[in-house]
């Protein structure tokens, strides 16, 4: 045997994950003496659990049994609370993995050595690429419009033979616009029947636009579409781990298929049965968030901060080459941002202190607008 064994002896990878891009999650706030540290860097809540909540999650009683691996108590809940059949409705751990359950399902290299094709606008959620190139198949990205919402007619010009997933993010992470009832109605109608849409709502609970698309009835009318949530962002359950995806009987009994095995844990499912029994406390949590939102929206815009239109819990700043300086000021003012490298920053609406803390931050950082 070689005593310098090269390369090839060793166990290798799959080719495909050198080139992966890495998931960046948020980072905690750097401690600064003399000021809270506030999170605004992953788009969580700032509120803990409901009190129905935390009285579920500490009933629990069985640790040591495995979890119903079909979420029976959450989909028949999320069935009355939709109402769509309970049939429709398939757990995942978080919309991440409910979606990772789709694209194993839908997209990868076919048989034939033909990679299947995923279209989905960019910059979007940053898993989107992972996840499609994780299950094998090719990442068509496209660039969202100057005012970050959805380039939709050349998402429909990408279409081609090999086109089996489209992935529809509104509100858009990290840019913030929705997608318009009118415009997803266009888009569908002009995409073949055996392509899958998946409509990506994970920030659904703040939108207050009223032409906003509404997802349920839109899988309702086409059985081509998916409707992707979670209860990681307006439940506040994000620990937990707790998504869905909701389709037709025809795609369904196909994700199941693929499903993770007790990938939603009695936990997080009676967590989140206890947090849909108490929706109008959640949506009240939710709206004061809102109302942040909006204040937060007003004071950048007097400040002649431009940045696109947001419906969801954060705000998006251009920033370009000077993304990494904001982030850096940010962290002087123990404010932790979510920077994407010299795109922009992404900004959670958080507790009043944190945005207060914000809006000055960007009074004095006048000097990194862009234009």
């Amino acid at each position: 045997m070689s005593e310098n064994p090269v390369i090839q002896d060793l166990v290798q990878p799959r080719s495909i994950v050198a080139r992966l891009p890495k998931y960046a999650a948020g980072k905690p706030p750097v401690a600064v003496e003399g000021l809270e540290s506030f999170k605004l860097s992953s788009n969580e809540i700032p509120f803990g659990p409901i009190d129905e909540v935390r009285q579920a999650v500490l009933a629990q009683d069985a640790l040591n049994r495995y979890p119903d691996s079909l979420s029976t108590k959450l989909r028949t809940s999320l069935s009355e609370y939709l109402d769509v059949p309970a049939e429709d409705i398939v757990s995942g751990a978080g919309s991440l993995g409910a979606l990772t359950q789709i694209l194993t399902t839908f997209a990868g290299q076919n048989e034939d050595g033909i990679q299947d094709e995923v279209i989905y606008a960019w910059r979007s959620f940053e898993a989107y690429p992972i996840l499609v190139q994780s299950a094998g198949a090719l990442p068509v990205e496209i660039p969202v419009l100057s005012d970050g919402r959805h380039d939709l007619e050349s998402m429909i010009a990408a279409v081609n033979e090999n086109t089996s997933v489209i992935l529809l993010c509104t509100p858009n992470n990290p840019t913030g616009p929705i997608l318009t009832q009118a415009e997803v109605d266009d888009f569908i109608a002009r995409v073949p029947r055996n392509v899958l849409i998946v409509l990506d709502e994970a920030y659904i609970e703040f939108v207050r636009d009223e032409h906003s698309v509404n997802g349920v009835n839109t899988y309702r009318k086409n059985p081509n579409v998916v409707l992707l949530r979670t209860f990681s962002k307006a439940h506040g359950l994000a620990n937990l781990r707790v998504g869905y995806s909701v389709a037709h009987p025809e795609i369904t009994e196909n994700i199941r298929v693929v499903v993770t095995p007790f990938a939603v844990s009695s936990v997080a499912e009676d967590a989140a049965v206890a947090s849909l029994a108490n929706i109008d406390k959640v949506l009240e949590r939710v709206e004061s968030l809102v109302q942040e939102r909006e204040r937060v929206v007003a004071a950048l815009r007097a400040l002649g901060w431009v940045f696109p239109q947001t419906q969801a819990n954060f705000i998006w700043l251009p920033l370009g080459e000077n993304t990494q300086e904001f982030v850096q000021r940010a962290q002087a003012r123990a404010l932790s941002v979510r920077g994407f490298g010299s795109e922009g920053v992404r900004i959670s609406i958080a507790e009043v202190e944190a945005n207060d803390r914000f809006i000055e931050l960007c009074k004095n950082s006048e000097d990194l607008k862009l234009g």
